[in-house]
């Protein structure tokens, strides 16, 4: 599975000149937790989340467990996204594996990235992406490989599926190792399917 298939676009970002209060007003609006920040031109240039928003926001607690931002001034108060964004983002391409997206954002303790196709921004993936599309019952994943399946046999059911613990077992008798191996991709590049079995026994 790839970004592509996953990604939320078109994007919702918001400008470096945009002021704090609209960057958060967008969030709110739009449910979500960080936008990617362009210039003029619609160039990424970085990305601002709701916990950027917050710095200088609250009243100063000793006791409080913020992590500090040294590079902020405590005597300045932030009015615009350019002076509390993250610059030089993390980011992903369309094509990109989603499971080495996700382990780029759990070794980089970020929630979302920003997909770009060469320049141009085209989407957004986050964690909630991943888990939407990676977290599925067995019973979810049967019915969507089982139809995969019947859809390249041109309707017919030549192969029976089955899917315990994210694992698709196909069973059934193939014409050569390329039908073969055509059918094992089809298993395997199912949303949420961890890995594909192929024999040609019945279970």
């Amino acid at each position: 599975m790839r970004v592509k298939d996953i990604m939320s676009s078109p994007v919702h970002t918001v400008r470096q000149t945009a002021s704090v209060e609209s960057a958060a007003e967008l969030m709110g609006a739009r449910s979500v937790t960080a936008l990617p920040v362009v210039d003029e031109a619609g160039v990424l240039v970085g990305m601002v989340s709701e916990s950027d928003l917050l710095w200088h926001r609250v009243p100063e607690d000793p006791t409080a467990h913020l992590r500090p931002r040294p590079d902020l001034d405590p005597q300045h108060r932030p009015g615009m996204v350019v002076e509390v964004m993250s610059p030089y983002p993390l980011t992903t391409r369309p094509d990109t594996d989603v499971a080495d997206v996700a382990e780029a954002m759990l070794e980089n303790d970020v929630r979302s990235l920003p997909v770009l196709d060469d320049t141009a921004l085209v989407g957004i993936v986050s964690r909630r992406d991943i888990l939407r599309a990676m977290v599925r019952s067995d019973e979810v994943l049967v019915r969507e490989v089982q139809h995969r399946l019947d859809e390249y046999a041109d309707g017919r059911q030549r192969w029976k599926a089955t899917v315990q613990g994210g694992i698709a077992r196909v069973h059934g008798s193939f014409d050569d190792e390329t039908e073969r191996s055509v059918v094992t991709v089809l298993a395997r590049t199912v949303p949420g399917v961890a890995g594909a079995e192929v024999g040609a026994t019945e279970p």
